[in-house]
């Protein structure tokens, strides 16, 4: 579940914790299942959009959409790379995330070695945070 964009471990921890798996197996499970698909998205997402904008016109403007989302968090990530990117995959709401990280490197051409401690990091520290308030939430009812 947490390999599905938008979805990612945001949704599968509370899902793991809600169907009885302890939380240890649900955290590691959740974070590398967020993680696998980070590699070839930040290698060749730009390739993928080159070749999809010559299909059609709707796979052109869905492309520009997604550049655009790449866009808007452009900024956070160029004032200081590492930790721009580690920022943008740990903040638990929707439009962040490991996906939106992995699409941002791409489009700033960031190499892999370098965005991948930053978007793993970033997702360790979602998952923590995505833990603790699914925690406290069960704890709560």
């Amino acid at each position: 579940m947490s390999m599905v964009p938008v979805i990612e471990l945001r949704g599968a921890i509370p899902y793991g914790i809600a169907s009885g798996l302890g939380v240890p197996l649900t955290f590691i499970l959740a974070v590398v299942g967020n993680m696998l698909p980070i590699p070839v998205l930040v290698v060749f997402t730009r390739k993928v959009f080159e070749w999809l904008r010559t299909k059609s016109k709707w796979l052109d403007r869905f492309v520009i959409k997604l550049e655009a989302k790449a866009d808007k968090n452009k900024e956070i990530v160029l004032r200081s790379e590492f930790i721009g990117l580690i920022i943008l995959v740990a903040i638990p709401l929707p439009g962040t995330g490991a996906w939106t990280g992995a699409l941002v490197a791409a489009m700033l051409d960031m190499r892999l070695k370098r965005a991948l401690p930053s978007i793993t990091i970033g997702v360790l520290l979602a998952g923590v945070i995505v833990t603790a308030i699914t925690c406290g939430a069960v704890a709560v009812l």
